[in-house]
């Protein structure tokens, strides 16, 4: 069974690479093993279909270069924080055995952002209770609880609580966010618009990343927000 060093989840496909994907490429070319895990398939999505962002997010996979993509078809938009839903979840977690997991941001427009954020962090507490029983394919799991689960940053302007420097990835997150061509800026497109559809919306990708950048003297960053306190092992290790 494959170890993941870190697990990145999203209540939709398409919210792991705009929201932290140059991170997930980041991490990998320094040679962590990441996988992304859906929620939903995005079935309500104004533009689209399930069946074609199934077939984008296995591309934008790819772009990535992550170890996994899975997919929890839970219920776009109806999905809830009950036992149900966090066991599947717990199910993911004892699989993969993450150290990490980033998962969507505590507030948002997005309904399911918020849902999902509360979710995946209680799955993440739950998983490590040995009481709490799962198995896959027959074989009972082991508990496991992440070290560390930390929010990516969506459509609200959420104050970070650390950066990461992606100046060399950035290129690789807007590669991996046009993979899904169905959802974002085409000007081609006959179908209905909506707030992501917008070529603010896909420019706004990169200049927030150039704009929390310019903040720590980088020329690109993606922010996110903590459970707990930021600790770093010596102060020369912040740049």
């Amino acid at each position: 069974m494959i170890k993941l060093d870190i697990l990145a989840i999203g209540a939709h496909p398409d919210d792991v690479e705009l929201g932290c994907g140059a991170t997930v490429a980041k991490e990998i070319a320094l040679g962590k093993k990441i996988g992304i895990l859906d929620l939903t398939r995005g079935e309500l999505g104004t533009r689209g279909s399930a069946e074609i962002r199934d077939v984008e997010a296995t591309n934008a996979a790819k772009i990535l270069g992550v170890t996994i993509r899975e997919n929890l078809a839970f219920a776009d938009g109806f999905f809830v924080n009950n036992k149900a839903h966090q066991l599947k979840i717990i199910e993911i977690i004892r699989k993969y055995k993450p150290e990490i997991v980033l998962c969507n941001a505590i507030e948002d427009r997005h309904i399911d952002h918020a849902k999902g954020s509360k979710l995946v962090s209680d799955a993440c507490f739950l998983s490590g209770l040995r009481k709490i029983k799962t198995s896959v394919n027959g074989k009972q799991q082991e508990a496991w609880r992440p070290k560390h689960v930390y929010h990516y940053i969506q459509w609200n302007n959420i104050t970070p609580d650390f950066v990461v420097d992606i100046s060399d990835y950035i290129n690789i997150k807007m590669d991996a966010v046009k993979a899904y061509s169905s959802q974002f800026y085409d000007p081609n497109s006959n179908e209905p618009t909506s707030p992501i559809t917008s070529k603010n919306f896909l420019d706004s990708i990169k200049y927030r990343a150039q704009d929390l950048g310019r903040l720590i003297g980088v020329a690109h960053a993606e922010g996110f927000t903590t459970e707990r306190f930021v600790a770093v092992k010596s102060l020369d290790k912040l740049i």
